[in-house]
């Protein structure tokens, strides 16, 4: 055998090694690619179910939500009516009731039946950063 004979036969070889490597890759992605159909498959036969139930729960929470906006105005407007309830109330009783207490206050003033007013406390000034001193006792006469 020559040289180029045995060269030919190493490119030969490293050919064959080459495509028997390419060839096992090929096999290999193939099964991936497989998988990953057979996964995303899933994930869709998963998801469909999935979205609805999300869309049935969207719609329930619309109808809900419609229920709460009516509810609210019925009490925006029970709100407004008692608030001119209240004024109402208060224009028509607060001057005369105002007025009797008045008057009862002017009675008791005329006949002369004050009441008591308690002594006021003493006043003591209070210094920021200083503590206040223990209060003075007495001493009792035995």
């Amino acid at each position: 055998m020559s040289g180029g004979e045995v060269a030919g036969i190493l490119v030969a070889v490293f050919w064959a090694i080459l495509v028997s490597f390419l060839a096992v890759v090929l096999v290999r992605l193939a099964q991936t690619l497989k998988a990953a159909t057979r996964l995303v498959a899933d994930v869709t036969d998963q998801a469909v179910p999935l979205l609805a139930d999300a869309s049935t729960t969207v719609r329930s929470a619309r109808t809900q939500l419609d229920k709460v906006d009516a509810i609210t105005s019925d009490v925006q407007e029970v709100t407004s009516n008692a608030s001119a309830l209240s004024s109402t109330v208060a224009s028509a009783f607060g001057g005369p009731l105002v007025k009797v207490a008045a008057f009862g206050y002017g009675v008791r003033r005329a006949l002369g039946r004050t009441e008591e007013v308690p002594p006021k406390a003493s006043r003591r000034t209070v210094i920021v950063g200083r503590t206040v001193p223990p209060a003075r006792r007495r001493k009792q006469k035995d």
